[in-house]
């Protein structure tokens, strides 16, 4: 059987909760003993995802994003969830550079960055009930042949 650890995260949809999103994330993630590049990963993804959600989810009102983080093995899934006005369409939304803001800097990168930043990326959403973006990351992987190989 599988070693398993979760935490669940729910706070108010301010940009200023965003940092405290991240360290809350990498704190539950040194469990697996990541490198400084694999945590850096996972905060821009996580970042990414939450500022989504206050910026786009929420239109800047405040509710909740609800953070859910599953560990099992050396994988970590982070969900975060908006109840907000969804999303219209997806597959657009996910395309990089396409953006319902072009007013603001840095507009249209975001599911880009989540996409390079981690192993696994998928988006649901429902107009007018909210998103979930559900993102996945392998830590450690290759280190055990490197030093293996080094030995």
């Amino acid at each position: 059987m599988a070693i398993t650890n979760e935490m669940k995260l729910i706070f108010d949809s301010r940009s200023e909760n965003e940092s405290f999103a991240r360290v809350t994330v990498a704190a539950f993630l040194a469990q697996l003993n990541p490198t400084f590049e694999e945590v850096a990963d996972v905060k821009t993804a996580l970042s990414e995802a939450v500022t989504n959600a206050i910026l786009h989810g929420y239109e800047e009102e405040v509710h909740n994003i609800t953070i859910h983080c599953t560990i099992r093995e050396q994988e970590i899934t982070i969900e975060v969830r908006d109840e907000g006005r969804g999303i219209e369409d997806i597959e657009k939304a996910m395309e990089p550079l396409y953006t319902t803001r072009p007013e603001w800097e840095r507009a249209g990168m975001g599911f880009a960055f989540m996409e390079a930043f981690m192993d696994h990326l998928e988006v649901e959403s429902t107009v007018g009930c909210g998103t979930l973006v559900r993102m996945k990351k392998t830590i450690g992987e290759g280190r055990e042949s490197w030093i293996t190989q080094s030995l």
